[in-house]
């Protein structure tokens, strides 16, 4: 082919054709690039019931769940001022994450099997909140009294409150299943009406 025939052809693709062909050299390049670790952190999203979840991931393991209720640029900004800009779109490198939580909104999944990075959790007492919650059964609840004695300390509800409500791996480590001591759900960082479909998807929650 001449090189006037191979402008000529260039020029008579249609644009949509170019756009597609852009978006599939991104994602490719994206997922080369997390696979071969020259990105720190990999993202996809996940459609689930309630909206569009995101969900972020180091080598080492599951680093964040965005909610729903969390925009996905959100999410991202957060992930690049408290960890890093390094930040790819990979569902690929995701897929086992993706579809585990996708199974868990449609009720098939009951427990989690993911390496989890814990580089967004605090030491100490909120480390141990978290870690108890995270170990809490499908369709058990605990109170926030009860989840801090789980951690050492049974006074520390309010604490203990707190340690809930900056958890960066929601649904993966339950913390809607931490309820307040009247049977009242309580507050949640995806609002409390999420708490509530998480509750009853779980048959924990009859209202």
């Amino acid at each position: 082919m001449s090189p006037r025939d191979e402008i000529e052809r260039l020029l008579s693709v249609p644009e949509r054709s170019v756009d597609a062909d852009a978006a599939d050299a991104a994602r490719r390049f994206a997922e080369r690039a997390a696979s071969q670790g020259a990105a720190e952190i990999s993202y996809a999203t996940v459609d689930t019931p309630v909206g569009i979840a995101s969900v972020a991931a180091t080598s080492r393991g599951v680093l964040s769940v965005g909610l729903p209720s969390e925009a996905v640029d959100d999410f991202l900004d957060s992930l690049a001022e408290r960890v890093s800009p390094s930040i790819v779109e990979a569902p690929v490198t995701l897929d086992v994450a993706r579809r585990e939580l996708d199974e868990y909104f449609s009720g098939r999944r009951q427990t989690f099997d993911l390496p989890l990075d814990w580089s967004l959790v605090p030491g100490g007492f909120y480390r141990r909140v978290l870690n108890a919650t995270s170990k809490l059964p499908f369709g058990i609840t605990m109170t926030y009294g009860e989840i801090a004695a789980q951690a050492g300390n049974a006074r520390a509800h309010r604490a203990a409150g707190t340690a809930l409500g900056s958890n960066p791996l929601p649904i993966v480590v339950p913390c809607h299943r931490i309820i307040r001591s009247g049977g009242d759900p309580g507050n949640y960082g995806g609002g409390p009406e999420l708490k509530k479909w998480l509750l009853r998807l779980e048959g924990s929650l009859d209202d």
